[in-house]
């Protein structure tokens, strides 16, 4: 259906032209889900350094929970503050226990989470991606990371360590006896590839990442299957409105240029779940955050602006472009409600 455009917040003065100029027909179709997988790695392989530079270490929305918040807190604060939020809603400790966390943190990304979880928990935090290049910066920034956290005789360690160049190993972070490692793995095989662990972590984290994947039902008995009895799933997502009829051309557009399959609501989200022996954690329903992360859109769209970024989009063809205009659909969405953002958790 055709979508009434709804009044935008300002972006910057010196916003280019060259969003309208490379605008492109979106809502085109994905040619089959094995096609799909290919174009996301290509696209992360491709593009990830230009999303550190963009987003930081945290490709994942920013969360402004109160007025103040979202007059001044940094984009960082704010992905923090998701994270953060994301571990309320599971009810997990937010700082070390001595009964560190084993995790794994699927479509980890370049590894923001990961580091943080095992950092500020002292978790053991396996994070998995579909990316080469994603694993390959994970593994270089979290280097970094430890050095800077550790004394003269670790950090040398660490640079050791780095000369192997084995994405395999765990990598020691933080003072709370924290651990990180990271592997390039589709997250569709999780489960076959770590039966050998069966029932063996504490927490499934994923964040933005599930919406990407065209076996959701296949990604939920996975996880259910790496859980202990007990264990917590956490989930941070993009979601279609229960209300949005078929072919809303904002949600079309979003899907095309996210390379998503079509959205689901968050709703479809907790029945898969509860059909794999997944409980939503204290009886309760998934948390609808959107009027408290779409500023993140707003910030991006400024962002973006930079004609470097538009000239690499549009070397990529179509899908690069259409990637960017998906931000444009974002910000609509957002604005007319089709659009939302969900946290849950889920416990076995």
């Amino acid at each position: 259906m055709a979508t009434t455009e709804q009044p935008l917040p300002a972006v910057a003065s010196n916003e280019t032209k060259l969003s309208q100029q490379y605008d492109t027909p979106l809502g085109l179709a994905h040619t089959t889900m094995n096609a799909l997988k290919d174009r996301i790695k290509l696209h992360y392989d491709l593009a990830s350094d230009y999303y550190f530079n963009l987003w930081g270490e945290h490709i994942h929305h920013g969360y402004y929970p109160t007025p103040e918040a979202k007059a001044t807190e940094t984009k960082e604060v704010a992905q923090v503050n998701l994270i953060k939020l994301l571990l309320e809603t599971a009810k997990l400790p937010a700082t070390a226990t001595q009964s560190p966390l084993k995790v794994l943190d699927v479509g980890c990304g370049i590894g923001g989470t990961s580091r943080y979880l095992a950092s500020e928990l002292g978790a053991t935090v396996t994070g998995i991606t579909i990316s080469t290049k994603q694993v390959e910066m994970a593994r270089r920034l979290t280097k970094t990371a430890a050095a800077k956290q550790q004394d003269q005789s670790t950090a040398s360690d660490v640079s050791k360590d780095n000369s192997t160049n084995d994405s395999s190993e765990f990598i020691p972070l933080g003072s709370n006896n924290g651990k990180v490692q990271f592997l390039e793995l589709d997250a569709e095989k999780m489960g076959e590839h770590f039966a050998a662990q069966s029932a063996s972590f504490d927490v499934v984290w994923i964040s933005e990442a599930l919406s990407h994947f065209p076996n959701k039902p296949l990604f939920f008995a996975n996880a259910q299957k790496v859980l202990k009895q007990g264990g917590k799933l956490v989930i941070a997502d993009w979601f279609k409105s229960e209300s949005v009829k078929v072919g809303d051309a904002d949600i079309k557009a979003i899907e095309d240029g996210m390379l998503l399959p079509p959205l689901c609501t968050d709703g479809e989200y907790v029945g898969m779940a509860r059909e794999n022996g997944l409980e939503v954690l204290g009886g309760g329903e998934p948390k609808d955050i959107s009027e408290d992360v779409k500023q993140t859109w707003d910030i991006t769209w400024s962002l973006i602006q930079n004609p470097s970024l538009w000239a690499f989009a549009f070397s990529q063809g179509r899908d690069g472009i259409a990637f960017l205009q998906a931000f444009r659909a974002m910000r609509r969405g957002y604005a007319n409600g089709s659009f939302r953002y969900s946290v849950m958790a889920f416990q076995k």
